[in-house]
């Protein structure tokens, strides 16, 4: 005998289906960003200032505050999202909203880390074996021709470290948001978010462009623009993760 359904019903997981955008899409990314930071500066400036400082004083410790920074990238990255969404429902955005991927899911946004820290690690790995056996080959040759494998050594390793990061980085764009507003898995939120960065490749090249140009010139004076191009690029982010992903 069936059982009689239990209501009200449990809603569906939720698939993190995506859907493709117009390129000219990031410029509205990056104006809704500009938008929700001069609503709330002050509270984005705080919770940047903060962010930088944590950031920063972990990332001294060597090789072990490395790992750690990559662990905590997403649960920082959860909590400026859940800033972003309190803005959005018109509410009160604090400060200490920062730390809110600590407290829900955050097992799975650990392992959001534990994957891109993998990854990223592996391909510096990699680069390493690389540019050590160009440059290995190079001293044993000991002639013009030997120096030139040891420059291709190291120009290969570059393109190999830029042609890998950017699946890691799209598997792990999304990722953060998936996990702490929907609920997903933390390895399901990365195939997600790197099929979304798939079918949306060109508006995700030209935002990455922009935000390259931009961090350069934000570490220009000591670093102090990151304290708005942070809020400003994480706004934007979630304007993107509304836009792309159905049912957001």
């Amino acid at each position: 005998m069936n059982e009689s359904p239990v209501f009200p019903l449990a809603p569906a997981p939720y698939k993190g289906e995506s859907r493709e955008v117009d390129p000219g899409s990031c410029f509205d990314w990056l104006a809704q960003g500009w938008a929700m930071f001069l609503a709330h500066p002050g509270v984005w400036l705080g919770a940047s200032i903060l962010l930088l400082v944590i950031m920063m004083a972990i990332s001294i410790v060597p090789l072990f505050g490395q790992v750690a920074a990559h662990l905590l990238v997403p649960l920082f990255g959860a909590g400026m999202i859940q800033i972003c969404r309190t803005i959005a429902d018109e509410g009160e955005p604090q400060i200490g909203e920062l730390f809110a991927g600590f407290r829900h899911n955050a097992g799975q946004l650990v392992m959001v880390g534990v994957f891109f820290a993998v990854g990223m690690f592996g391909i510096a790995m990699l680069a390493v074996l690389l540019i050590s056996g160009g440059v290995l080959g190079g001293v044993i040759t000991g002639r013009v021709g030997g120096y030139g494998i040891a420059l291709g050594g190291m120009l290969l390793a570059g393109l190999l470290v830029v042609l890998l990061s950017v699946p890691v980085i799209m598997a792990t764009w999304f990722a953060p948001a998936l996990v702490y507003l929907h609920d997903m898995k933390a390895l399901e939120a990365m195939k997600a978010s790197f099929a979304a960065g798939l079918t949306n490749w060109l508006p995700m090249v030209i935002f990455g462009v922009f935000l390259v140009v931009a961090a350069f010139f934000a570490m220009l004076p000591l670093g102090l623009g990151l304290m708005l191009l942070l809020p400003v690029f994480s706004a934007a982010v979630y304007a993107s993760y509304r836009d792309i992903f159905t049912g957001a």
